[in-house]
């Protein structure tokens, strides 16, 4: 099996990728399954799960939830997270026999030794973070003693797939819970994230900021970072 577990479709803020084009992608990228993981719903996933005639295409709905620490990603979900204080998200995502995912520990998180303990997997390498924040987050799992996983975080379709995991079995819940699977990364252009602020900005109404996102977007363009 070999899937991307962090994608974001139309129903994320800052992404307006349909659900059966990012699956047709996907597919033709060589992936067996994705995780659809939008913005603090999973809206998409429910929908990527409807829509796939495929038996052999696995379809994990997932879910990035904001929280007071962080970012903090649900997969195998059936109901969407209600709280945004992380000790319950937490506890609603196990409820529902779910996994906790730490994604790019190192963007605008706040954490303790108490948090870690929460964490069933750590996001080792995320395709729109830097080399420097991966090798944290890495050692960040080594420290925890927490198994790795890693995801594209695609917003656009030619992100899919950058950075996925094979796992030879089709139960993939219990090998990410017990580490048995491995890694192939990529990563993708700089660019890629300023040009999903700029749809954030105009999806949430917020077109003061789209100018100095756009000047962003076309220095790291030239910049070929």
């Amino acid at each position: 099996m070999i899937l991307d577990l962090h994608i974001h479709s139309k129903y994320s803020f800052d992404s307006f990728s349909e659900i059966d084009n990012i699956m047709l992608v996907a597919r033709r990228k060589g992936l067996n399954g994705i995780a659809i993981t939008d913005h603090n719903t999973i809206r998409g996933g429910i929908e990527a799960e409807k829509i796939n005639k495929d038996a052999d295409f696995l379809v994990i709905v997932g879910c990035e939830i904001s929280t007071e620490i962080g970012d903090v990603i649900g997969l195998f979900l059936n109901e969407e997270i209600k709280s945004r204080y992380s000790k319950e998200v937490f506890e609603e995502i196990h409820r529902q026999g779910g996994i906790v995912v730490l994604p790019h520990p190192y963007k605008g998180h706040k954490l303790s030794d108490e948090i870690m303990k929460n964490i069933d997997a750590v996001e080792g390498f995320n395709s729109r973070t830097s080399e420097e924040d991966n090798k944290k987050a890495m050692k960040l799992a080594e420290q925890y003693k927490k198994h790795v996983i890693a995801g594209s975080d695609a917003h656009f379709y030619r992100e899919i797939g950058a950075s996925r995991v094979i796992i030879n079995s089709k139960d993939v819940k219990n090998e990410i819970l017990s580490g048995r699977l491995k890694l192939e990364t990529t990563k993708t252009p700089l660019y890629m994230e300023s040009l999903s602020q700029m749809i954030k900005s105009i999806k949430l109404g917020k077109y003061v900021d789209i100018p100095i996102q756009f000047m962003w977007f076309i220095r790291n363009v030239l910049e070929r970072k």
